[in-house]
């Protein structure tokens, strides 16, 4: 019996518009990790993702939300801007409005707010809409101040829920379990500022990762 040959696998419209919203990611992403000597199952435990979903990452078949690029970015002792490809010069110490182009992730969109190249933090302002990754847990090493500029976030931060209105802010312990949503149909803006912990003391704690319910 003859049977049909299998027909090429291709890229879903997903993936593709994933490759072309963040065309340096993937390849960016497997040089690093192979850069640091560390196999695919190590750097993925480390970052709190699975072996295939950071393969997937990798290739471009996925698109890694905000979250996941932090994880990734400590482990691999750089930022969220130069996995990216963002970073401005070094030594330029003002960051303008124009230069501040908007990149998507997982719904997210956030723009560079400051150079955290050698820096102990890194500021971005994001736009929440409404509905994105209202699901996800993020627990990972280190501080984040968040100021809310337009619309109402709702944060859930361990066994607590908060609305922060226009001109709240938060400042807390990122090792505690917390959640970021915006809390109307309209979306949020925000100042998000966390920092940077990429010591191999700090890399042991990235297992707990950002989890998704």
């Amino acid at each position: 019996m003859n049977h049909p040959a299998t027909a090429p696998e291709h890229p879903t419209p997903e993936a593709a518009a994933t490759t072309e919203e963040l065309p340096d990611v993937a390849p960016r992403l497997r040089e690093l990790r192979r850069g640091r000597a560390l196999t695919l199952e190590a750097a993925a435990a480390r970052a709190g993702l699975s072996p295939a979903h950071l393969s997937r990452l990798e290739t471009g078949r996925r698109q890694p939300s905000l979250p996941m690029l932090l994880g990734l970015a400590r482990v691999y002792g750089t930022t969220v801007s130069e996995l990216l490809g963002e970073e401005p010069p070094e030594r330029d110490p003002v960051i303008r409005a124009a230069r501040a182009e908007p990149v998507e992730a997982d719904g997210w969109i956030y723009r560079q707010a400051g150079s955290s190249s050698g820096r102990a933090m890194q500021p971005l302002r994001v736009t929440v809409p409404y509905g994105a990754q209202g699901d996800l847990v993020r627990v990972h090493p280190g501080e984040e101040w968040i100021h809310v500029l337009e619309g109402r976030l709702r944060l859930g931060l361990g066994g607590a829920v908060h609305v922060l209105d226009p001109g709240d802010s938060a400042h807390f312990d990122s090792m505690t379990p917390h959640r970021l949503a915006a809390a109307g149909p309209g979306g949020a803006e925000l100042l998000f500022v966390h920092t940077l912990l990429t010591s191999p003391i700090a890399e042991l704690c990235l297992p707990g990762g950002a989890h998704r319910r």
